[in-house]
């Protein structure tokens, strides 16, 4: 086992450790390799996994960020566990968002690769051929979390950002959602619901709807009145915000008619500073009211789909969303359950977003069919000390770019292809996590290694995905 390894178990463990023996005196000896408290026996939680969109690695007071205020998730990391190697599935949006409800890569799907584009365009090979044929989306044929929980005795619901499909087969309330409010698409006006090419997003059950209000607290409004109604079974709640990606709008913004298509507002990269740290307060604030409206018997999950644009702060770590070096995969991550997750604890051993899928599935007693194998691990395990040994793996095509990563302990390979040209690196991210240093020429054999274990995880994820050249439409 590397020193890095060893010293990820460590923080994992002993920051935890430490923090319970301060809260609760002296931890049993049979507790003592552990952080968290979790008795199978017990009723099953409530789930809440809150998704924030291009939050930046460095966005967060919690994360070094003094510019902007967030008391509440500040709090939640304290009260719980913050992740500092916590990666997104994606590099973007569509793509970390199908593995979260799948548990399983967006590569085996097809045409989820990248985010599906404002009025629903295909951006790439595959997702160009399946928009031809009105299959760009999350197909229902796919098991989901919500649909296994449902069928495993969970009311589910989703009130935020959908973005997997706009076709009305892919809508979510047929994916397992018991209650659905949501923003169809990538992004759009958030007083409006309009995106800048003139389309309307706001929608329930699959239908348009109207309403009034910054969006980000109609998602907030809808979570509370989720949370405090009578439930007769556990919930799960996936809420998704949008904020802060564009249009850049605070709570304060709102004009008579919806943003010109055409406005700057629209542009990801140039954020103005003061409206996007009003954005990012005002979340923090409304999951803060989420927070207060939870029960003991409640896991609340926070993180982030990707990295920030270039208006988000992700320091200390290279690049932006689109890319996989660190700054474009790397994500804060806070999980918070009182009296089962040691407050103070502080992980650094690397999590991807479907360990939550597995995380939650496992809470919940769900089982997915048997040749849907979920693919991450499940996130309370690694807090008692487990540490998987494992690859992970990341592909982000656009057009006739394409960014692949892999990561096998502390090396980690990454690809830039543009056409055909091609830019390799090769990081050892124990000491150089800001992705400083090439040592492609320095390791050549450590760089062979990584693309061949990279090329033979693409070879099979893609093998059948929909999309792919002679690939049939069902609809056909």
């Amino acid at each position: 086992m590397s020193q890095n390894r060893i010293r990820s178990r460590i923080v994992c463990i002993v920051l935890g450790i430490a923090m319970q023996v301060i809260l609760d005196g002296p931890t049993p000896s049979t507790a003592a390799d552990k952080t968290t408290d979790i008795d199978p026996t017990s009723d099953r939680p409530n789930l809440i996994f809150v998704l924030a969109d291009d939050l930046g690695y460095g966005d967060l007071g919690c994360y070094g960020r003094k510019d902007i205020q967030t008391p509440r998730l500040d709090q939640m990391a304290a009260d719980g566990v913050r992740f500092t190697a916590h990666y997104a599935n994606g590099a973007e949006c569509s793509p970390t968002r199908a593995a979260f409800l799948t548990g399983r890569y967006q590569q085996w799907i097809g045409g989820l690769e990248c985010a599906i584009g404002t009025g629903n365009v295909g951006r790439y090979d595959d997702a160009i051929r399946l928009r031809e044929t009105h299959d760009l989306g999350l197909p229902v044929s796919v098991p989901t979390l919500p649909a296994q929980l449902k069928s495993a005795g969970y009311e589910t619901a989703i009130f935020g950002k959908w973005h997997l499909g706009y076709e009305p087969k892919f809508a979510p309330h047929l994916h397992g959602f018991d209650h659905t409010y949501y923003c169809i698409g990538g992004e759009m006006d958030y007083f409006h619901y309009t995106d800048n090419v003139a389309g309307y997003n706001l929608f329930r059950d699959g239908k348009p709807i109207r309403d009034e209000g910054y969006f980000t607290d109609l998602i907030t409004d809808e979570a509370v009145k989720f949370i405090n109604g009578k439930h007769e079974r556990p919930y799960f709640l996936y809420l998704p915000y949008t904020c802060p990606h564009s249009p850049f709008q605070g709570p304060d913004d709102r004009q008579t008619h919806p943003l010109p298509l055409d406005s700057p507002l629209w542009k990801q990269g140039s954020a103005p500073p003061d409206i996007y740290r009003a954005m990012i307060q005002r979340m923090d604030q409304q999951i803060g009211r989420v927070l207060d409206s939870v029960d003991a018997n409640t896991l609340v999950i926070f993180a982030s789909d990707n990295g920030g644009t270039k208006s988000a702060r992700n320091d200390p770590y290279r690049g932006i969303k689109g890319s996989t070096f660190e700054g474009g995969i790397r994500v804060p991550a806070i999980a918070y359950w009182p009296g089962k997750i040691a407050a103070g604890t502080v992980c650094d051993v690397p999590t991807l977003t479907f360990d939550w899928t597995r995380t939650l599935a496992d809470l919940a007693n769900a089982s997915f069919p048997g040749p849907h194998r979920l693919e991450g691990v499940n996130v309370l395990d690694i807090l008692n000390g487990e540490h998987p040994d494992r690859v992970l793996y990341w592909r982000k095509p656009r057009g006739e770019s394409i960014w692949k990563g892999v990561r096998d302990g502390d090396w980690k390979y990454v690809v830039d292809r543009r056409g055909e040209r091609e830019k390799v690196y090769l990081f050892n991210l124990a000491v150089d996590e800001s992705e400083s240093h090439n040592l492609i020429e320095q390791h050549p054999d450590t760089a062979k290694r990584l693309r061949a274990m990279y090329d033979s995880w693409e070879s099979t994820t893609r093998r059948d995905r929909r999309g792919r050249p002679q690939w049939t439409s069902p609809s056909d």
